[in-house]
């Protein structure tokens, strides 16, 4: 086993929120380590990025490694280089957000040989609300493609199912039946289920969500372009 950085990819179907969980990993993470960094390897998605939360990392003394600013917007496959210096560093927490789909997850594959010998958390978040992932067959079948496209085995399952501003618990329920379905079915864990603030209060009183899989209330850093 190699030794490196404490790894935990992102991973998911293309509006899954895999960034906004990344960033909100990160924030936690710099509570308590010294060295955290996130890698944007989202190649795929021109709205939801890491790379827009510059100033947010800035301030809190998180490292990105993404491309370079003047080329933030450009919707390229441009794979950051230094990445693997962060990959060796066991001083490091790295979180990467990586693209959706199988097309994104390309992107993981090309740093294979650097962490295939290392213990790496892979997380596959999943939104039911998303049309293709709002069935079983449809999720095993996005899970499968990630993995193979990444050549990573998927090590836990995130609930992540929302509609934006306008979730409400019963979406959160829904999308948590079927990442347990889906836990099932491939056993692979059942981390936790995400819930957004104004949701927290509901949800942690929810006793059927809290017994099935932990809560994990996040903030909600990015904006779609018409939401400025």
């Amino acid at each position: 086993m190699k030794r490196g950085a404490d790894i935990t990819i992102i991973t998911g179907h293309f509006g899954s929120g895999k960034t906004e969980i990344s960033i909100n990993l990160a924030l936690e993470a710099a509570k308590e380590r010294t060295r955290v960094a996130v890698a944007d390897l989202d190649i795929v998605n021109p709205y939801y990025r890491a790379r827009d939360a510059r100033a947010i990392f800035s301030e809190k003394g998180i490292e990105l490694i993404a491309p370079a600013e003047r080329l933030a917007a450009a919707d390229l496959p441009i794979v950051p280089g230094d990445l693997s210096r962060v990959i060796y560093d066991p001083s490091y927490k790295l979180i990467v957000d990586a693209g959706g789909d199988k097309d994104g997850a390309t992107a993981l594959g090309q740093f294979y040989s650097d962490w295939k010998e290392m213990k790496l958390e892979v997380l596959f978040v999943l939104n039911a609300n998303r049309p293709y992932v709002s069935t079983l067959e449809g999720a095993m079948d996005t899970l499968k493609k990630i993995e193979k496209a990444s050549r990573l085995k998927i090590t836990g399952i995130i609930n992540n199912s929302n509609v934006g501003n306008d979730t409400t618990d019963q979406d959160v329920s829904n999308g948590l039946k079927l990442s347990m379905a889906l836990s099932e079915q491939l056993g692979i864990p059942m981390l936790y289920t995400v819930v957004p603030q104004h949701l927290a209060t509901e949800a942690l009183e929810e006793v059927d969500i809290e017994a099935a899989a932990p809560v994990k209330v996040i903030s909600r850093y990015l904006r779609l372009p018409w939401e400025m």
